[in-house]
């Protein structure tokens, strides 16, 4: 009896401890796709105004993040509306060209109030950065983006994740602005959890 109460109350001071330095652990902690690397995951949704606030302070971030660092963008999806716009994400990833389209994404979605959820209008939105129709068409209609739809259902739930933006530390801890009080503390929170993972 006394050996359980020891227990529960460690387990409990350690949640307490990890609440205050901003950050949760992950139980069961995931399996990454390198293990020669600190895997980073971010989870996001385009429709998420926190999500477009965070990205200035996470840009700022990659542009110095440490080389063994792997930094993977994770839509995530908690109804159709985040299934419509991840489906836009997997399909600029097939298509070679997040980097061309990440950030009006957003812009599009968060400040100018665009929909884009219909293959029609996500085919307009792209042929705007570039992409032929058939191309887009090709890669939206692919079963490469209908793979990585059906995986990204089941991906924030294995992490515990319930909101975004959420940040993944090598599979085994998570932190949000809700956890680090700050989209700045947020990384400094990652950096630290990053030091410790590469030891």
């Amino acid at each position: 009896m006394l050996k359980t109460s020891l227990i529960t109350f460690f387990l409990l001071f350690s949640a307490i401890l990890q609440a205050e330095q901003g950050y949760q652990s992950i139980s069961p902690a995931q399996p990454t796709r390198n293990p020669d690397k600190v895997e980073v995951i971010e989870f996001f949704w385009y429709g998420c105004p926190s999500c477009y606030r965070l990205e200035p302070t996470l840009n700022e971030w990659l542009k110095n993040k440490p080389d063994n660092v792997e930094f993977i963008r994770q839509p995530a999806i908690f109804s159709q509306v985040w299934g419509d716009h991840a489906k836009a994400f997997f399909t600029a990833e097939a298509l070679g060209v997040v980097e061309k389209v990440h950030a009006d994404l957003f812009d599009a979605i968060q400040n100018k109030k665009q929909a884009l959820r219909t293959e029609d209008q996500l085919a307009q939105f792209f042929a705007k950065h570039g992409v032929s129709a058939a191309d887009f068409r090709n890669a939206y209609n692919s079963f490469l983006v209908d793979a990585k739809m059906r995986k990204a259902k089941s991906m924030a739930p294995r992490y515990g994740i319930t909101g975004v933006p959420a940040l993944v530390i090598n599979g085994k801890y998570k932190t949000s602005a809700q956890l680090a009080k700050s989209y700045e503390n947020m990384v400094k929170v990652v950096d630290s959890l990053i030091a410790q993972e590469s030891k």
